[in-house]
């Protein structure tokens, strides 16, 4: 960069003299040219037609000088400076789209060839249709590349038009989705988020692998039942990779299985993956200890946090002493299997459990937020003594704010129709519901998300469930 100062340069006695000299000299030669042509007859109109054709000359070549120039016009400066900042890898002419019309992100995953301008003929076909390219990610194979691409696209182009411009271009394997702001995050970025996020709650792992993946259902398959049953489920540490399904060797044990059928994972995506699923491994059992006060309708505090299984003694006495009833509506089995389901609520892997504590310590319910593929069940058990006085509406509030802070799109719990309470409490939550009913067994889901619509809202059969449980 050159400084104004450095600019300066000082002018010659040299330079003048020539500069003088060319002008005596061009005055010399039109003087002569003048008096040749004014002599004769039709002198004074041959001298008039010069100057025309003179200035005429000099306007062409001016006007021909601003259209070509390499500069860009005054008018358009701004605009090319601001998709020359984007920092984006797209073509020139899609930079201004965002200014032209409205647009919309998408996200796309295509297979391509091992070879030199096989990227360049996707960006070329992306350019062609106005297609802003915000990021790009590269997943080598054994046979080819999956490039993964963050798109800013004209909110009249069609997925159907830009797969087939896409597969003209070379790509297979092509696969399209909606994105949103979120996906702006770069991927180191997101994976060491993620990597916090696990870190600091053990909860978080079955999360921070369906963010890190995308769409993906994630099950827990524990070595053993609630019954105590050997399910045979295993993995090796190195994990399992077939496909569109991803087996990992869960940490607390069992197996961590994560099935994506419309997309397969890339040996990086299963890489990634299992790192997370080390660093909790390494990390072994942790729940954040925060605790919240909830008061009564009577003026009464009691403590709500989060719970684990070091709770496994309190929760088996609270057991003791609930009622039948109670245990029932909660369970929806034999009474005398109520305590083998703890040890499996009370696991970080499947999900958030929040326990509330009275001032002398003692354990008066439980709220569960419960993982379940890819669906979330919210579920509500509260002693005999302490019912009726807000403390079921407290955890489900609580409960929800957790569900909402993971992602979720919906919850549902699953109870007994003549159970009052849980369909009062899930109705105060002022959220739009969706009720389903078969043989006694109610099934209500509360949409978190609005704009879902009643068929996208999470609603699991009530057979399915029962037979899980």
């Amino acid at each position: 960069m050159t400084s104004a100062k450095s600019a300066r340069r000082p002018h010659h006695w040299r330079r003048d003299l020539i500069e003088l000299a060319a002008l005596f000299t061009a005055v010399a030669v039109a003087d002569a040219i003048a008096n040749l042509i004014g002599h004769q007859p039709d002198g004074p109109y041959l001298l008039v037609a010069s100057a025309v054709a003179l200035v005429a000359t000099a306007a062409f070549h001016t006007w021909w000088a601003r259209r070509h120039s390499h500069a860009p016009p005054s008018g358009e400066a701004g605009e090319t400076g601001e998709a020359g900042n984007g920092g984006a890898a797209g073509s020139s002419g899609a930079g201004g789209i965002a200014e032209a019309e409205e647009t919309v992100l998408w996200r796309m995953r295509t297979t391509v060839c091992d070879a030199p301008g096989s990227l360049a003929a996707l960006c070329l076909a992306l350019s062609g249709l106005r297609v802003d390219i915000l990021t790009l990610g590269t997943h080598p194979l054994a046979r080819g590349t999956v490039d993964e691409f963050l798109l800013r696209a004209p909110v009249s182009l069609q997925a159907q038009e830009l797969s087939r411009e896409i597969a003209a271009a070379g790509g297979t394997s092509t696969w399209i989705e909606r994105a949103d702001a979120h996906d702006l995050v770069d991927i180191p970025t997101r994976v060491l988020s993620l990597a916090t996020r696990t870190a600091l709650d053990a909860a978080e792992l079955p999360l921070a692998l369906r963010q890190l993946l995308g769409r993906c259902t994630i099950r827990s398959l524990p070595t053993v039942t609630v019954t105590g049953r050997a399910t045979g489920e295993s993995a090796p540490v190195e994990g399992v990779l077939e496909e569109t399904v991803m087996r990992l060797r869960d940490p607390s044990g069992g197996v961590l299985s994560v099935e994506r059928p419309y997309l397969p994972f890339t040996p990086t995506e299963f890489a990634r993956a299992r790192a997370l699923v080390e660093l909790d491994a390494r990390l072994g059992p942790r729940v954040p200890r925060s605790e919240d006060v909830l008061t009564l309708p009577e003026g009464n505090e009691i403590t709500v946090r989060r719970a684990d299984r070091g709770d496994l003694a309190a929760a088996r006495a609270m057991h003791d002493r609930c009622s039948q009833r109670t245990l029932r509506l909660r369970y929806h089995g034999p009474v005398r299997d109520a305590d083998r389901y703890l040890d499996h609520l009370l696991s970080p892997r499947f999900g958030r459990t929040l326990a509330v504590q009275t001032a002398s310590g003692k354990l008066v319910a439980l709220g569960h937020l419960l993982w379940d593929g890819d669906e979330t069940e919210v579920a509500l058990l509260v002693e005999d003594d302490w019912q009726r006085r807000g403390i079921g509406s407290g955890l489900l509030g609580r409960l929800v704010a957790l569900a909402v802070e993971a992602g979720c799109d919906s919850v549902y719990a699953v109870t007994q129709s003549h159970n009052t309470g849980m369909v009062a409490a899930m109705r105060a939550l002022g959220l739009p519901l969706d009720y389903q009913i078969e043989e006694g067994t109610l099934v209500i889901t509360a949409r978190l998300t609005t704009g879902l619509t009643t068929e996208g809202a999470a609603r699991p059969s009530v057979s399915a469930e029962q037979a899980r449980r």
